[in-house]
């Protein structure tokens, strides 16, 4: 056998399995947006009064043409074997589309893992409030941003406390590393504003020794893990919070002192 025929078997024959098309419109989801879709349109439109929001019915119509072929494909070709195969275009939305979203979550993970987060134990803490609060967070970006605030800050401050091998620094200015994400929907695509937040499982403090810089110069911190963080802890966690996010929403007017007192219980 020639080197040129050695080549295209070998290429032909590939040891992985060859790229299979996936077919959304197979799915039982996509045959529910495909069939009730326009109709839901129509419902929506006359009894709020108003259409929803054009991105709403953007995103859900790209969702139709996602890796359907006929909505346009881009063609992968061997020059070595001849084989080709074609690869349909994806929506690239986020909310509806199943692909697109576990495509974007396993990207946003191995990024995070290889070129943000250190080698470092990492918890992560969910924050959800009452269906009586979600209301009010689902348009406003500001208050998302107090209880977020609010809910790191309260885990910040248990970490440190929970951190026995920063009994010689200053606990005051140790801080955690966190990254965060707002989810809007539940399981069922219901509207459910609530945060989950990947919190590195202990707190940084500056170095002992003051005269201790890192290579660009800024004075070098050391890791201290959370060693006795236990129920009774994040019981606590939860108790502040819940207090806190209530007060704030009695200030901005959004509820009254009654109603913070009974769900405060």
């Amino acid at each position: 056998m020639s080197a040129a025929a050695s080549a295209v078997a070998s290429c032909a024959t590939p040891r992985t399995a060859r790229y299979q098309r996936r077919r959304p419109e197979q799915t039982l989801w996509y045959r529910i947006v495909q069939t009730h879709f326009a109709t839901w349109l129509d419902l929506a439109s006359g009894e709020f009064g108003a259409a929803p929001p054009g991105y709403v019915e953007r995103t859900f119509r790209r969702y139709l043409e996602c890796g359907i072929l006929a909505h346009g494909f881009a063609r992968a070709y061997c020059d070595t074997c001849q084989h080709d195969f074609l690869v349909a275009y994806s929506c690239k939305g986020r909310g509806v589309c199943p692909s697109c979203n576990t495509r974007r979550m396993a990207e946003t993970a191995a990024h995070l893992v290889d070129h943000v987060f250190p080698p470092l134990p990492v918890r992560q803490w969910v924050l959800a409030v009452p269906k009586r609060l979600r209301y009010f967070l689902l348009t406003d970006a500001a208050l998302q941003g107090a209880v977020l605030r609010i809910f790191l800050s309260e885990v910040e401050r248990a970490l440190r406390v929970q951190c026995p091998s920063t009994t010689n620094t200053d606990t005051s200015t140790a801080r955690i590393g966190a990254v965060a994400f707002i989810h809007r929907f539940g399981s069922s695509l219901n509207a459910h504003v609530h945060f989950h937040c990947c919190v590195m499982d202990g707190v940084f403090a500056p170095s002992a020794n003051p005269e201790d810089f890192g290579t660009d110069g800024a004075p070098s911190v050391s890791f201290h893990a959370a060693h006795q963080l236990d129920a009774l802890a994040i019981q606590a966690v939860q108790t502040r919070t819940r207090q806190r996010i209530l007060r704030a929403f009695v200030r901005r007017g959004l509820i009254d002192h009654a109603d913070a007192k009974e769900m405060a219980q």
